[in-house]
């Protein structure tokens, strides 16, 4: 198959729902740890054309949605400050932090700037050379590579009025993290095609071993996730567990290997605090020694303070992070908590699992 609409044949959709009709014996629960893959489960309705006895979990594959709100207000902090310009992707605008989110100090006069990739940041640093400008960098291994990069071509073209507000998070860490927890529900997952287009899936096999879990790397489209789910059932109907690669027209096993060194060059691994969720240990990136230079929190001095109380009592976005409750349970969903007026960072995010119920639930 060559175009996109292939992936969305009617007729493969219910050949592969056919399928997994034919060799399910028992109730089996899988989560989709993407964001990007929970938008097209509910989109499509593919969660409706699967046997009850199957029940789909939505991950925390969002890190817009698990960037903590401490790192919010420090952006805030920064984007007001005087001949400072912040730049960031849009879907970070109407993340709530403490008190405001971007979107308002932007209406305040704030010079925010939403970019579509971060290299317009030093074009922005070198038009500008008497004001700060400052990336807010979020995402998993799919953008850090990207921010790598800049950081890097900063430094060789001597641009220091740049720097970065890192919100990097790593995928693997935070599986085992719902694996380990005793209310973990997952039995198989389907994991981020796009994060292991860079990273590979080695890693993976570990995680699987471990927790005897099926993990199938899966893409984004209908047939790519009911292919995923198919695979997935039939490893846990044979008890034949094991990592597989639904998404092999993008992904290999080794991944990008220049992504990678590069991430590597720039980058540490830390501990990272996921919103709604907690610590993990080393979830997130860092910049390296030679490279704090580049780091927003440095340069502004900026302190962090644990703002894990400050979420709103009526959110239960951690629990649906988690994949312990879904959006609809929420008591404030599509209520209170609305895309104009949210209380959580996943009814505002484009790959929230909040944002796919009420856009693809509710308003239809």
């Amino acid at each position: 198959m060559k175009f996109v609409d292939e992936y969305r044949d009617i007729n493969l959709v219910q050949k592969y729902s056919e399928k997994i009709a034919n060799i399910i014996t028992q109730p089996w629960q899988i989560m989709e740890i993407c964001g990007g893959q929970t938008h097209s489960i509910v989109k499509y309705g593919i969660d409706q054309l699967l046997p009850s006895e199957i029940t789909l979990i939505h991950g925390s594959g969002c890190p817009v949605c698990v960037t903590s709100i401490e790192l919010i207000d420090q952006a805030i902090k920064i984007a007001l400050l005087p001949n400072t310009i912040l730049c960031s992707f849009g879907d970070m605008l109407r993340v709530p932090g403490s008190k405001k989110d971007l979107l308002n100090i932007k209406a305040l006069g704030a010079d925010i700037r939403i970019i579509y990739s971060p290299l317009d940041c030093l074009k922005i640093a070198q038009q500008n050379p008497n004001k700060e400008v400052v990336f807010f960098a979020v995402g998993f291994e799919t953008t850090a590579p990207s921010t790598a990069l800049t950081i890097y071509q900063a430094q060789q073209q001597n641009i220091f009025n740049f720097s970065v507000l890192i919100s990097h998070v790593l995928v693997p860490p935070a599986m085992e993290t719902i694996l380990s927890s005793n209310q973990c529900q997952v039995e198989g997952f389907l994991a981020a095609g796009h994060v292991c287009t860079v990273m590979g899936y080695q890693k993976y096999e570990s995680i699987s071993h471990k927790y005897k879990v099926p993990i199938i790397i899966t893409g984004f489209e209908p047939v790519d996730i009911l292919q995923g789910i198919f695979l997935c059932i039939q490893q846990l109907e044979n008890n034949d567990i094991k990592v597989e690669n639904q998404y092999s027209r993008v992904v290999n096993k080794e991944g990008n290997k220049n992504a990678q060194l590069l991430m590597k060059r720039i980058f540490d691994t830390d501990d990272y605090f996921w919103r709604g969720i907690g610590n993990i240990p080393d979830s997130g990136l860092k910049l390296k020694e030679e490279y704090q230079e580049f780091s927003a929190s440095n340069k502004f001095n900026l302190k962090l303070i644990n703002h894990q109380d400050l979420e709103n009592q009526n959110c239960i976005s951690g629990q649906i992070l988690q994949g312990i409750k879904k959006p609809h349970e929420c008591p404030s969903f599509a209520k209170k908590c609305t895309p104009e007026q949210p209380l959580g960072a996943p009814m505002v995010s484009s790959e929230g699992a909040c944002a796919a119920y009420y856009n693809y639930r509710i308003k239809q």
